[in-house]
């Protein structure tokens, strides 16, 4: 009997098996697999009567709350697709990816962090006729407007209901749409199966030989494809989902040790950060055992300090990729666990393109890596055009990034083709911060790069030519920018030029500027 890669069945097979089994934790409660089925059971059958139904598309905007995961589940159980969006984003990036999205309904926090959701999404859904529905996380009553409903109280209507006649979910049926980072500066919205999805998510699981007995922290956003594999993977194999809602330190070492954690994932910020948190002590963690750092630039040390306390796997992927492409295994030899990031999954191929020729490399070449495999994605949303650039003749996704394939098939990633800055997780592109500090009436120009910082991976730095006579500050500016962008592309330094170092064809020299920041600057987060 073939596998069925489908997250409605996946999580059906192991819900039947341990229905007793606690499944999230989170506030200091526990949900088991059965409670948790039965909730998203309820929420399905509450959506269904509100119209909502297969091939739609519903947006999650809240921290890792349970509810998160319900709302995925049930949506799973409706073939619904889901949309995670960044609760940070501004007001008109969030109106833009949810009419790009052609999002039906949006599941949010009512506030948190001292944003008050409710009422930003009360704004648009006024402005998106597209979208019919809020559901709010929260203790407010809602009586005024028939659109918008609590969570509970949505669940509780749909508690008892069957579900909607069955729509044929399969594999390669769209189970989330993800925002990354476009050429142009504007994200585009990755569409990704459930094979896609669940397959690497258990893969990945395999790699670090996970199980039912497993307890899983996730810190990492589930709003990522980073976190939303995570969720997918321990729940693929019937684990404890530890849940914190956002990421800090200290907090993060309390649910290590409370919960008996034994399994944790992070980029390598959140690593650094642990490490230093008050109290941290590589001892106090005996249950921990291993993990996952990826989603930026791993360096050795890192690895050599963490495997001191967590014998993590290191991995590489990205957003359209599912995101596992490689990882280290338990197996690999000492100088491959620590200098690559490991071999490809199982069914998933590499290569290395030739930048002259666009022909696949052979081993230890150095050229563009290219995926093939159920791993990548089904195309960008509304992009077409987009989406064939981003192939090759022979079906491989072209990522961007630079590597060697060495002659035992381990992957180094040494570069990024792309300009792709990489802070604490979050990938930013220039650009897109580059034309909102040109807005600015004293900026005549702007040119936005990566500065290397030990903890967060990179810093953003704004490199700024004044309008002539202009007066302005660093501060000035990241004040302006923080009414116009989400909070972690705004720049962590700001450095004004005369004139930029320009090549023949008028172009900015990035490496240069890069350079001559570097040489000037030992990064320090807050320096402007």
């Amino acid at each position: 009997m073939s596998t069925s890669w489908t997250l409605a069945r996946t999580f059906a097979a192991r819900a039947e098996e341990h229905p007793d089994r606690g499944m999230l934790v989170a506030g200091g409660r526990t949900w088991t697999y059965g409670q948790v089925d039965a909730r998203s059971s309820a929420l399905a059958a509450a959506m269904g009567e509100l119209g909502i139904e297969a091939d739609d598309r519903i947006a999650i905007v809240m921290p890792n709350w349970p509810e998160w995961v319900i709302t995925l589940l049930a949506a799973a159980k409706l073939g619904v697709t889901v949309v995670p969006l960044n609760a940070r984003l501004s007001y008109h990036e969030l109106k833009y990816q949810l009419r790009h999205a052609e999002v039906s309904a949006v599941f949010s926090a009512q506030r948190h962090g001292g944003i008050d959701y409710l009422q930003t999404f009360e704004d648009i859904i006024a402005e998106l006729p597209d979208l019919l529905y809020l559901v709010t996380v929260g203790d407010e009553e809602l009586w005024y407007d028939d659109r918008i409903f609590r969570f509970e109280d949505l669940v509780s209507s749909g508690e008892g209901r069957a579900l909607p006649s069955r729509h044929e979910v399969d594999d390669d049926s769209d189970l989330a749409m993800l925002y990354t980072s476009g050429t142009m500066g504007k994200p585009k919205g990755v569409r990704l199966s459930h094979r896609t999805i669940v397959e690497t998510a258990l893969r990945t699981g395999e790699a670090l030989e996970m199980d039912a007995t497993d307890r899983v922290l996730v810190a990492v956003p589930l709003f990522t494809i980073f976190g939303f594999s995570i969720v997918v993977g321990a729940l693929g194999v019937g684990a404890t989902i530890v849940l914190q809602d956002i990421f800090e330190p200290a907090a993060a070492v309390e649910l290590l040790r409370r919960e008996d954690v034994t399994v944790m994932h992070g980029v390598p910020t959140i690593y650094h950060l642990i490490m230093r948190a008050p109290g941290f002590d590589p001892d106090a963690f005996p249950h921990l055992r291993t993990g996952v750092v990826a989603g930026g630039p791993v360096h050795e040390d890192l690895v050599r300090r963490i495997r001191r306390w967590c014998d993590v796997q290191v991995a590489y992927g990205l957003t359209e990729t599912g995101p596992t492409v490689t990882i280290t295994r338990f197996t690999d030899p000492d100088d491959k666990r620590l200098t690559t990031v490991g071999r490809p999954l199982p069914g998933v191929e590499i290569k290395a393109v030739d930048f002259v020729t666009g022909a696949l490399h052979g081993p230890e070449a150095v050229g563009e890596i290219a995926v093939r495999g159920p791993n990548v994605m089904q195309g960008y949303a509304r992009m077409p055009a987009e989406t064939a650039r981003s192939f090759s003749p022979e079906g491989f996704f072209l990522t961007g990034d630079l590597g060697i394939i060495d002659e035992d098939g381990y992957l180094r990633i040494v570069g990024r083709t792309k300009e792709t800055i990489v802070r604490g997780g979050y990938q930013i592109y220039p650009r897109e911060v580059e034309d909102l500090l040109r807005a600015h009436p004293a900026v005549d120009d702007v040119c936005v790069i990566g500065v290397p910082h030990d903890v967060m991976g990179e810093l953003v730095c704004a490199c700024v030519v004044p309008v002539e006579g202009a007066v302005i500050t660093g501060d000035e500016l990241k004040l302006f920018a923080r009414d116009t962008m989400a909070d972690y592309k705004l720049p962590d330094l700001v450095r004004f030029f005369d004139a930029f170092p320009m090549t023949g064809s008028g172009k900015v020299k990035r490496r240069e500027l890069e350079r001559m920041v570097s040489l000037d600057h030992t990064a320090t987060i807050g320096s402007s």
